[in-house]
């Protein structure tokens, strides 16, 4: 079966005289087509963008390159639309992010109204189709019978199993390398692990959770710091395997447990490390999950079930980044008073410059927070 945050639907539709029924997928929250042309390679971008944009979606007919030069024609017409902002104070720049949102928003649905056909064997009938199955697979287990997909969340699957393959070097880890899997977050910024690597353990640390796993690096990392019994827990099904296999790959089936969990595990523990989503917003993809937490749901509920799982010398250590706050999205105490709801106390507030691209990219539209960002790892202890 599809995880569940695959819709699975169908699509009707007319080609050379016939009735065709298949079944259509999507992992993003895109509305189903409501009208279907079939179109090939003499299709123009500017007629794509017309139509996308009342709501027509296309089935493609022609050769696969030529379908991804297509994409490449719209994207590069819909940039030239892309919001600009100079906008510094955090009130303005809130209404920037939703700006840019639903710019990101618009773009992501007109790319997505391209459709490539999939057969039952995980093979694309088109001209020059690469043998895309192995990435396919990865991604997720589709219906019987063949499908629909749009052609930019194929390329995303394609991306995912190239990054996948490769996998991402930690150095906290000695160099060795962690896989993520598709929809789950990838190790990339490794400045959050710098931290989680150097801040100090509490005394003593015989056990310790990592609450929302996802690709398992942060309970390696711990592992590596030579704690003896790490629970990591998620809700994500892809996590949960993703996980698993880091943690087998790295040798550290000993000292480390995965299992599927909201947030907390049972028991109590010497040492909580939970890394959420940052930003509070409404997540519309699998990977987005592990951008956006809606209202700071995560945030909250963590630190509020802290107390009851924390050993009476312990300590929590919430990683988290102030780009919420320089974005407006987030007012400048709402942590801490969330932190202090929650009867907790700070130990410590370590903190580390961010290394992404786009902390320094100028042309980002929320350049001016970003260039602010501060990533934070919040020491916590009960009162």
């Amino acid at each position: 079966m599809a995880p569940e945050n695959t819709s699975i639907k169908q699509l009707t539709y007319e080609f050379q005289g016939q009735t065709v029924t298949k079944n259509w997928v999507t992992e993003n929250s895109f509305s189903m087509p409501k009208k279907i042309m079939v179109i090939d390679d003499s299709f123009k971008a500017d007629r794509y963008i017309i139509l996308a944009s009342e709501g027509t979606s296309f089935i493609w007919n022609g050769d696969y390159h030529n379908a991804k030069q297509l994409l490449q024609a719209v994207q590069r017409r819909i940039k030239k639309h892309a919001p600009a902002s100079k906008a510094i104070d955090p009130k303005t720049m809130s209404k920037e992010f939703y700006r840019y949102r639903q710019y990101q928003a618009y773009k992501a649905q007109l790319l997505s109204r391209l459709l490539v056909s999939v057969e039952d064997n995980l093979s694309i009938p088109l001209a020059r189709a690469p043998d895309l199955s192995q990435a396919i697979k990865e991604a997720a287990q589709f219906p019987p019978g063949g499908f629909l997909i749009s052609l930019r969340e194929l390329q995303g699957f394609v991306g995912a199993h190239e990054w996948r393959k490769k996998g991402v070097p930690i150095a906290a880890l000695g160099g060795q390398k962690i896989h993520a899997y598709y929809g789950v977050f990838s190790p990339v910024r490794g400045e959050y692990l710098d931290l989680v690597a150097n801040a100090p353990l509490p005394v003593p640390t015989q056990t310790a959770f990592d609450i929302g796993t996802g690709s398992g690096v942060i309970s390696a990392v711990l592992a590596h710091r030579g704690i003896q019994n790490i629970t990591g827990t998620d809700m994500d099904d892809r996590a949960i395997q993703c996980a698993s296999s880091n943690i087998k790959n790295l040798g550290l089936n000993k000292q480390i447990t995965i299992e599927k969990k909201n947030l907390f595990p049972d028991g109590i523990a010497d040492l909580i490390v939970c890394n959420p989503p940052w930003l509070p917003a409404k997540p519309t993809s699998a990977i987005e999950r592990a951008v956006y937490d809606e209202d700071s749901g995560m945030v909250k509920a963590f630190l509020n079930g802290v107390p009851a799982h924390l050993s009476e010398q312990g300590e929590a250590w919430l990683i988290i980044s102030d780009l919420a706050e320089h974005l407006g999205l987030r007012g400048p105490h709402d942590l801490t008073n969330w932190i202090a709801a929650a009867k907790l106390s700070v130990v410590e507030c370590m903190k580390i410059q961010p290394r992404h691209s786009k902390a320094t990219d100028e042309d980002d539209p929320l350049h001016s927070a970003r260039a602010k960002e501060i990533t934070m790892l919040w020491r916590l202890k009960k009162l």
